[in-house]
């Protein structure tokens, strides 16, 4: 008799990376993927859309990771729109992955002399019992928690309340335990086979990350509203194959004139600062030349206005 040459039914599926802003859910996929397909910075709320990552592991299964932008209560139109969108994904994956910021949730508790949670991070967890989702906690940056006695607390005080599959305390930035929770995923997620080509890594079009990028750039060399008050748009992404470069131009949109001052910045040098940390940034991910040009426009509002924020894909 032969022996059987079937292959294995592989583990795949769609899984949300759930949470409040910055608590490290694009770091975590990112780490995991071992590229960097979305934008991180220390600003909150920096993740605007929903960013699909793939990641193939040979002989155990694909994790189509959707992350999304953090889950937060806010009067802004832009920002109402961001967690509807994140919320809309739960209904669209196959298992949740939630994610919280363990050394915020113990400052907050040694300042306020309580065993509980912030109201923030409840807020995010009363979204997910209302919708009745399978979830895995991922409790993440514990190589911040000096003692490490407290991660038992809390890791009461997380599971007292939400009903999760498993726990699995990790460092996204240091990679510690990220590997167990790839297995407790896969071993969540169906028996179906590939959902994508293995050598694929996001769903996203070039000109969106290029986009992104841009973004990330003005994010960490600006302060106060200006972060949250810009939007990029790519208008050219163009492959000059006789030159053997990438031409990229990009509109940067901001909502007032002042704005658009400090992001230029005294002589263009705040501009062209973003413009080359951006050029390097997308040279990287391109493997190949890039010729950037920026230009920054003001929209009175644009992220209280239907049309922009659909435009930007925020709505």
């Amino acid at each position: 008799m032969s022996e059987s040459t079937e292959s294995p039914v592989l583990s795949s599926g769609f899984v949300a990376l759930i949470g409040q802003p910055n608590v490290g859910k694009s770091t975590l996929m990112n780490a995991i993927l071992e590229v960097k397909v979305a934008i991180t910075t220390a600003k909150p709320q920096t993740t605007r859309n929903r960013i699909l990552g793939v990641q193939t592991f040979a002989g155990k299964g694909q994790i189509c990771f959707v992350d999304t932008p953090g889950i937060h209560r806010s009067k802004k139109r832009l920002n109402r729109a961001l967690t509807d969108k994140a919320l809309r994904s739960l209904q669209e994956v196959d298992l949740v992955c939630h994610i919280v910021d363990a050394p915020k949730i113990v400052a907050w508790q040694k300042k306020n002399r309580a065993a509980g949670l912030p109201p923030a991070e409840r807020f995010v967890m009363e979204r997910l019992a209302e919708r009745d989702v399978e979830a895995v906690l991922a409790v993440n940056k514990i190589d911040l928690v000096e003692d490490k006695l407290k991660l038992l607390p809390l890791i009461e005080n997380l599971t007292e309340t939400n009903d999760y599959l498993d726990v699995v305390p990790l460092s996204a930035l240091t990679g510690e335990n990220q590997s167990k929770l790839v297995e407790v995923l896969l071993e969540r997620l169906p028996e179906q086979g590939m959902l994508f080509p293995e050598e694929m890594l996001t769903d996203r079009a070039e000109r969106f990350l290029a986009a992104e990028f841009v973004r990330e750039k003005i994010m960490e060399q600006t302060q106060r509203e200006v972060p949250y008050s810009v939007a990029v748009e790519v208008e050219t992404f163009r492959d000059n194959e006789d030159r053997d470069l990438l031409e990229i131009s990009a509109v940067i949109h901001v909502e007032r004139e002042s704005q658009k001052g400090i992001l230029i910045g005294k002589k263009g040098r705040r501009i062209k600062a973003i413009g080359k940390a951006a050029r390097e940034e997308l040279e990287t991910f391109f493997g190949k030349q890039v010729y950037i040009e920026t230009t920054v426009r003001v929209e009175p509002r644009w992220s209280e206005n239907p049309r922009f924020l659909s435009r930007f894909d925020y709505e």
